[in-house]
């Protein structure tokens, strides 16, 4: 008896070293690894234009077309990729990134990440803001199963697109395991090499409005200690330009450190190095960097905005981060009290051991079942 194929969209795959290998990335890149994994039963078919992709167990279609670009990549999916299900013999595809092909020859799972094109339109280029705004509806309107990456993803997908509730499995993203407490001896040498100070805050992600900050910046500002420094690590992205003047105008230059996008085999050290991270966004679908922050065994301050609080749970301390007094305090509270910091760190390793990607990849295996069936 000949196996069920499986048709996965990667083509949002990148193994380069640039902000392309951050959130969507990861979540494509462990799916690819581990859902061969958890189920050997059926046949997986990954369509990507990364040349020096390698999984076990899985078959790779790399496309001769640069689907790198967005307009060849929309493009492919409109026009080859039918044509290549069609030749697999798929039972279904899984769109992994929001939008799939309007004329797909299977049934189709899609995964939508977030809907901060229609939330934060002005974060998008016109046309990619117009691209997802409508492919996004469509697809997740007709597939036989729409994946949101959190309920308040979910509940989104239901109150902007219009898709009945019980269409949505939420599932969840995991943690990397090289996210993880480090030698001290490692970190100390990681901190010499960088130059970096021996007590900071870290902020991880990029440096954009949603992430909010230019209120972390003023409540950066206001804390009482001297000797701590604020490291916002990340690529620039659209509108950073408010946080260095309002560095500028706070007249704190010397103590807030911008180095720039991190490679992801540098991550762990920087969390490990940092006394507390902190993520003040408005906005996320789900929350990789205050995850990766407990995993390593730091003590989170978070916004109690959308998706985070399902991913830090008890484990870090939530603020209104609108509120910047509130911001200050629990940043105060957490640089002066070791203890409280003890005990943070060993809420947030347990926390993040909930997080999995071989429990993200069986979820969607389940997902694959019930539509299938």
């Amino acid at each position: 008896m000949s196996r069920q194929t499986i048709g996965l969209n990667a083509q949002l795959l990148s193994l380069a070293p640039t902000y392309r290998g951050a959130g969507i990335n990861q979540y494509i890149y462990n799916l690819l690894r581990w859902l061969p994994v958890v189920d050997g039963s059926r046949r997986y078919v990954a369509f990507t234009g990364e040349k020096r992709a390698r999984f076990e167990g899985l078959e790779l279609r790399v496309s001769r077309l640069p689907t790198h670009k967005p307009v060849v990549r929309i493009l492919w999916e409109q026009t080859v990729l039918p044509a290549a299900l069609r030749r697999e013999g798929a039972a279904l595809l899984h769109a992994m990134a929001f939008a799939g092909p309007l004329a797909a020859p299977c049934p189709a799972v899609v995964t939508v990440f977030d809907l901060s094109f229609l939330r934060y339109p002005q974060s998008f280029r016109p046309w990619n803001r117009l691209y997802l705004r409508v492919m996004t509806k469509i697809t997740a309107r007709r597939a036989a199963g729409v994946i949101a990456i959190s309920r308040h993803t979910a509940e989104d997908v239901t109150r902007l697109l219009g898709v009945p509730r019980e269409r949505i499995s939420v599932i969840y993203c995991g943690r990397d395991e090289a996210m993880r407490p480090l030698p001290p001896s490692q970190v100390e040498d990681f901190r010499r090499r960088k130059g970096l100070p021996e007590r900071f805050v870290l902020f991880l992600g990029t440096l954009e409005p949603r992430k909010n900050l230019v209120r972390l910046v003023e409540a950066f500002a206001r804390l009482r200690q001297e000797d701590v420094h604020l490291v916002l690590a990340g690529g620039r992205g659209w509108g950073y330009e408010p946080v260095l003047a309002r560095i500028e105008a706070l007249g704190i230059g010397e103590r807030v450190l911008l180095p720039g996008f991190v490679p992801a085999e540098e991550k762990p050290f920087w969390y490990n190095a940092a006394e507390v991270f902190v993520y003040p966004s408005l906005y996320e679908g789900f929350g990789l960097p205050p995850l990766e922050a407990m995993a390593c065994g730091t003590p989170v301050v978070a916004s109690d905005a959308a998706s985070i609080p399902e991913v830090v749970g008890d484990a870090g301390i939530l603020v209104d981060a609108t509120n910047v007094d509130a911001l200050a305090e629990a940043l105060n509270r957490l640089l002066n009290h070791p203890q409280e910091r003890e005990l943070l760190r060993e809420k947030g390793l347990r926390r993040s051991k909930e997080f999995s990607w071989e429990k993200a990849a069986r979820g969607t295996s389940h997902l694959y079942d019930l539509v299938l069936s």
